[in-house]
C-alpha cells in the first residue's frame, strides 16, 4: 500500500560516462546534473514499485531539485527520497543526494501512478 512516510535509498558511483563532460551539460569531469537527476527519479520509482500492483508502475512528471555541490569519477552517491504526499494517482516525494563530503542535491519530485499497458499504447498512438 503506498503511504506517506515511505523511504527508499539507492547508491551509485560516479563513471566517467556520468559527468558533465560526457553528456554533453558542462566541461568538467564531475557528476552530471542529469544523472544525479536520473538517480532520484530511480530511487523514487523503486520506492513507489514495491507497492504497487502487478501491470502498474509510475511515471515522473516534475523535478525541482537544486545540484549544490561537485562529486568526482569514483565518487559514491547515496540518495534518499521520502513519500509526503499522496493525492489519488499524484505521489510527491522529497529527495537528497549526498557524497562523503555531505549534500550536494535536494529538492522534490512528483510521480503519477499508471497503467503500463494502457499508458505504453496512448504513447504509441503518436507513432
Amino acid at each position: 500500500m503506498i503511504e506517506i512516510g515511505m523511504h527508499h535509498h539507492i547508491e551509485r558511483t560516479v563513471e566517467p560516462a556520468y559527468t558533465a563532460a560526457s553528456l554533453k551539460s558542462g566541461l568538467l569531469e564531475v557528476l552530471a546534473t542529469p544523472i544525479m537527476i536520473a538517480w532520484m527519479e530511480e530511487c523514487c520509482m523503486e520506492c513507489a514499485q514495491t507497492e504497487l500492483e502487478e501491470g502498474f508502475g509510475t511515471v515522473g512528471t516534475l523535478v525541482n531539485v537544486t545540484h549544490e555541490a561537485p562529486t568526482p569519477v569514483g565518487g559514491t552517491v547515496t540518495v534518499n527520497c521520502f513519500l509526503r504526499q499522496v493525492d489519488g494517482r499524484r505521489l510527491v516525494f522529497a529527495v537528497e543526494a549526498s557524497d562523503k563530503g555531505g549534500i550536494i542535491g535536494r529538492g522534490s519530485h512528483e510521480r503519477f501512478i499508471v497503467d503500463n499497458v494502457k499508458f505504453q499504447a496512448k504513447c504509441d498512438k503518436k507513432k
